[in-house]
């Protein structure tokens, strides 16, 4: 029996059906079995679904008419699982890299479950954040197995079927099945809430939601939307035929009667019998209202009172007043929520906090790269200044004691943005964040760039699509006051890209000053950490990220490599910060370093550098030690993504296409010959140009102290600065 079933409807995705099967067949956990639910064996899905199941015996297809909807493919997939656990896919999502081999670690941990909840990523089609509504519902859940009762909030109505797992016994023992057709994961999600008797959280997105540029089908304008009340009360009556806890009934309620007053306040869902709509939930409203239950303050009690009395007049003028505010509030900033939105708006009239600094990295990640490093260097040169660092909240855990940190999308986040003065950042601030006369924005970029960036990637069609919005991307721009280099090449390729009044710093990645500054006591403290065993040979692999890939992957079998270049070598695989998912994908000779926080770190440990064509070279040749370009598929990423320059005429090594070319350049000993030192010295010399260990000290004194200029120490030339050293190898 597979650990996992994963049922797949396919019905009007067949277009992007292989990228939901490509999700499932690249996981890295291989106890599955997939279920696509095609409409007939004739159907465009099916052709697809055809040629997975000739090559993947784990996909075994079945069909259901379309007439029967979504909760009959889905319904009809339950019946032909197998294995102990389902999961139900939308056939134009997919799951992230890592997401079996968390669930699978996840009901290791805490047992026998009915059903495991975890987060989602609803991603925009082509413009905005993504976002994770799960989220907030499931950060406060207990950390272990527990009974429903002891996590009221979660009712399952209020997340989709695809965002957790059940144990398949459980359905079926308790006939548990998706009612009706349209709004069937409300009708299901509170059924399985209502039976469960032990569930767990999973607080990891396991399903990236493709949003559609045409939007939800259910959110489309027709009489479908009478079906939702159907649901509601379906599980209200449930719920009151299993006298269901005053404590639970109550965010049951609260939650089902959110969808309907959102439906019946939708100026176009409802084209017509919208007072029958209203009429009928107001009758459901008083048949199923808890005893006592007092409704919610604002805006939301009213609409609650109005449903309650059935006063749809009232309710109507009510639903115009809200779009007339919600057009005055559109000329207010735009971070979501209007109390925030007030709030941010507030705080902007507030006086700028000279000594507030606002630091964010990697989108949040957390606290990492150039921002941290300046961060750093500022505690010890410019103690007078209030450092915050913004972090998701799944990276909260990962901010250094002392370092005081806000949460992104937090009160405390929009309120430090509104007010600071410094605002440093690798990447961009959201959209939504004004720049005030007199704050500074430092833009620290987090790498050399051999791809195409910014304005330059608007040629390459899979890139731009990609990107989003150029006008918003330079206007994002247009808010940097300083933009951070660290060689000449950088400065020429970020103002093709970056156009902007911005003044370029060429101060060198503060990131990278610890290549100057580490001792042999640092490195091996560094490789002990990382479990690299003494007197072994650590070769670092960092590919980088394929703008026309799904997930991680690479060409290059490391288990083959490793017994090719034999047992006085290691490899510590270090994949693009897109695919940390949190999950090892090492073993053996291979330690998986990726969601070690520092790539620094990595970077001293290692003896040599294997890479594609990922930024990392450019930061690591400041340790003037070993790197080997693996170029297996150079031509197609050129085409693809766009180069400023040829990598193949300016190598930092030695170059190989095929995996026993990279084997054998170690066995002979040729990636550290004559040839790769010359070769390397002359990526040094141009790429390696400002990073001699003082870019932090220079960064804090120019952006954050006002120095002048000419009072920046100046920067030291590259043949007077001495790297840290190797662990293992003499440095030529």
């Amino acid at each position: 029996m597979p650990r996992f079933s994963i049922v797949v409807p396919s019905h009007g995705v067949a277009g992007r059906l292989s990228q939901a099967l490509d999700s499932v067949l690249a996981q890295s956990f291989g106890d599955f079995e997939l279920i696509p639910v095609c409409d007939a064996p004739d159907a465009p899905a099916a052709d697809v679904v055809a040629g997975y199941a000739e090559r993947d015996s784990r996909v075994t297809p079945v069909h259901s008419p379309p007439s029967a909807g979504l909760a009959g493919a889905r319904n009809t997939g339950l019946k032909a699982a197998v294995g102990g656990h389902v999961l139900f896919l939308d056939g134009d999502d997919v799951l992230v890299p890592g997401a079996l081999a968390a669930l699978d670690a996840r009901l290791s941990a805490v047992g026998d479950v009915d059903v495991l909840y975890f987060e989602h990523e609803r991603t925009p089609w082509w413009e905005g954040e993504p976002t994770n509504p799960a989220a907030p519902l499931l950060a406060r859940t207990p950390k272990g197995a527990f009974s429903p009762g002891r996590a009221p909030q979660l009712t399952g109505v209020a997340l989709p079927a695809w965002s957790a797992v059940y144990r398949r016994a459980f359905l079926t023992e308790r006939d548990l099945a998706f009612p009706g057709d349209h709004f069937t994961d409300v009708g299901f999600g509170g059924l399985v809430a209502l039976r469960a008797e032990r569930v767990a959280a999973l607080r990891a997105v396991v399903v990236r939601h493709l949003l559609r540029r045409q939007g939800n089908r259910l959110g489309l304008p027709g009489e479908h939307h009478a079906e939702l009340l159907d649901q509601t009360e379906l599980v209200l009556t449930r719920a009151a035929e299993q006298d269901l806890p005053a404590d639970r009934l109550k965010p049951l309620f609260e939650q089902l009667f959110a969808a309907v007053l959102k439906t019946a306040a939708h100026p176009r869902r409802l084209t017509s019998e919208r007072r029958a709509f209203f009429r009928r939930a107001s009758a459901l409203y008083r048949r199923h209202r808890p005893a006592g239950y007092r409704a919610p303050g604002g805006s939301v009690g009213v609409q609650h009172r109005l449903l309650a009395s059935g006063s749809y007049a009232a309710f109507r003028t009510l639903r115009a007043a809200h779009r007339t505010a919600s057009r005055a509030a559109a000329l207010l900033p735009r971070p979501r929520g209007l109390r925030t939105r007030l709030r941010y708006a507030a705080a902007l009239r507030l006086p700028l906090d000279r000594n507030l600094v606002v630091y964010c990295a990697y989108w949040g990640r957390g606290y990492a790269c150039n921002p941290a490093a300046i961060h750093a260097k500022a505690r010890l040169l410019a103690p007078q200044l209030r450092s915050v660092f913004l972090v998701e909240p799944e990276a909260v855990g990962s901010v250094p004691p002392g370092v005081e940190h806000a949460v992104i999308g937090s009160r405390k986040y929009w309120q430090v943005l509104a007010r600071a003065k410094y605002l440093v950042n690798n990447a961009n601030f959201a959209d939504a964040v004004v720049k005030r006369p007199g704050s500074v924005h430092l833009q620290t970029q987090h790498g050399t760039p051999l791809k195409t960036m910014g304005a330059d990637q608007a040629t390459y069609p899979v890139v731009a699509a990609a990107t989003g919005s150029f006008a918003k991307l330079l206007a994002r721009v247009d808010r940097w006051d300083y933009n951070l280099t660290s060689n000449r090449h950088s400065t020429e390729m970020w103002e093709r890209a970056f156009p902007s009044a911005h003044e370029t710093l060429e101060y060198g990645y503060p990131r990278n000053d610890v290549y100057c500054t580490a001792s042999a006591d640092d490195v091996a403290r560094v490789r002990k950490a990382l479990g690299v065993p003494d007197g072994k040979r650590a070769l670092l692999y960092a590919p980088t990220h394929r703008d026309y890939a799904t997930g991680f992957e690479t060409a290059l079998d490391l288990a083959e490599f490793c017994e090719a270049i034999g047992d006085d070598y290691v490899v510590l695989l270090r994949a693009h910060y897109f695919y940390d998912q949190g999950s090892s994908r090492g073993g053996g000779r291979i330690i998986d370093v990726t969601g070690h926080r520092s790539s620094e770190d990595v970077c001293l440990a290692a003896d040599a550098l294997i890479t594609d064509y990922s930024s990392i070279m450019f930061d690591y040749a400041n340790l003037d030690r070993p790197i080997v370009a693996y170029a297996d598929d150079w031509d197609v990423y050129r085409e693809t993504r766009g180069v400023y320059f040829d990598l193949m005429e300016l190598p930092p090594g030695r170059v190989a296409r095929t995996p026993e070319e990279l084997a054998a350049v170690f066995r002979d000993g040729s990636y550290a010959d004559e040839t790769a030192t010359s070769l390397r010295a002359a990526f040094r010399e141009r790429f390696c140009q400002f990073d001699d260990g003082r870019a932090a000290e220079r960064v804090v004194r120019r952006v954050l102290l006002g120095e002048p200029p000419e009072s920046i120490p100046p920067v030291i030339p590259l043949a007077e600065r001495v790297p840290a050293p190797a662990a293992t190898l003499v440095r030529s």
